[in-house]
């Protein structure tokens, strides 16, 4: 059996205050750089990692950068375990936008809202898209007995967990808690045949590790 590895990056200022954080360049905050340091050290002391593969927006970075010090790893660059862009709407508030722009959001509108594209960004379906390429590659690309972490974002691992689950986007979206510097584990089967390995869900949400 192979290990995927797939961490939320720390809290951020934006994230605190509610904003729509998209592919902005925001940096951790104080709770942030306290949550990677912990991830970091629950890491190191539970797997023996392989290779790190990071998402190229700072906040996934800098939530992974203490986690290759304490593995001594360099981490890969992927932009295809970016957040959702969000174009113009990066930087409001998730409440008033749901006011203004009810049409992007599941909770307001339900599945329609999974194939609308806000102004210079991408939908959701454009994301699910993104992100499956990804993980069927990385997965593809796995030795047997590999344990690779992905540093990533909240949309990309609901995404690949709803998936493992057979949810459909609303439930994906908006039912499975996923909280800032979190770990979940997913166990690879790598079949005879490598174009078809078995995918299962290990533990999801781990935030045992984490400090008030």
């Amino acid at each position: 059996m192979a290990t995927l590895l797939l961490a939320r990056h720390g809290e951020t200022t934006w994230s605190h205050e509610g904003r729509v954080q998209g592919w902005a360049p925001v940096s951790l905050d104080d709770r942030g750089r306290k949550q990677a340091a912990a991830l970091a050290h629950y890491v190191e002391q539970s797997y023996d990692v392989d290779r790190i593969v990071t998402s190229d927006i700072e906040r996934a970075q800098e939530t992974a950068r203490p986690i290759a010090r304490e593995l001594d790893l360099e981490s890969v660059l992927d932009p295809s375990w970016r957040e959702r862009d969000v174009g113009s709407l990066q930087g409001f508030k998730f409440d008033a936008l749901s006011d203004q722009y009810p049409q992007y959001f599941l909770s307001s509108v339900g599945t329609p809202a999974a194939r609308e594209r806000p102004p210079s960004g991408e939908s959701l379906v454009e994301v699910r898209r993104r992100v499956f390429t990804a993980e069927e590659g990385l997965v593809a690309s796995m030795a047997p007995d590999e344990t690779v972490l992905v540093v990533t974002h909240g949309t990309p691992i609901r995404l690949v967990l709803g998936e493992l689950k057979g949810l459909d986007i609303i439930e994906t979206m908006l039912s499975q808690p996923l909280e800032y510097g979190s770990l979940c584990e997913l166990e690879v089967e790598l079949s005879d045949d490598a174009d078809d390995p078995l995918v299962h869900i290990v533990t999801e949400n781990v935030t045992e590790f984490l400090t008030a």
